[in-house]
């Protein structure tokens, strides 16, 4: 069954993550969450893309969070875990952060940093230009349809 964008049952997707999930440097709308909610929608998904990413955060921060950041419900999470808990010297909480969302059942897509080797980056080095997000968006695009299964 086809549904029509808007309608009330939306499949929820929450960008988990640092900076990157966040879009610092770039406007909201710049970012790769909410380029690709606009990227599924055009393909005829009813899908809400929620961007949880905090600048600076750390796996544990987002453990820490998770049941706030990722409501019940929500069908598929995309971590960008970052290389926050290496310059702070955190502990890497990814394994957990995975067993709780398996454990609800909430479909997992890895988002590791080398995914945004060769995007168009900010001078910075390490946060992507609004062309870089969408490149990002573009290539999610087709993991994050077949895990919520349209």
């Amino acid at each position: 069954m086809s549904l029509g964008v808007g309608s009330a049952d939306a499949a929820t997707i929450v960008a988990l993550g640092a900076s990157n999930t966040y879009g610092k440097g770039v406007a909201r709308n710049q970012a790769y969450p909410a380029q690709l909610e606009a990227i599924l929608r055009a393909k005829g998904l009813n899908v809400r893309v929620v961007n949880a990413g905090i600048n600076g955060d750390t796996t544990e921060g987002m453990l820490q969070r998770l049941d706030r950041a990722v409501p019940n419900g929500t069908r598929a999470v995309i971590l960008q875990p970052g290389g926050n808990d290496r310059r702070k010297g955190s502990p890497d909480r990814t394994a957990d952060i995975q067993s709780r969302l398996s454990a609800r059942g909430i479909a997992v897509i890895m988002l590791p940093n080398g995914m945004l080797g060769g995007l168009p980056h900010q001078p910075d080095g390490v946060h992507l230009t609004p062309e870089g997000y969408h490149m990002l968006a573009e290539q999610l695009a087709s993991q994050v349809s077949g895990a919520i299964g349209r």
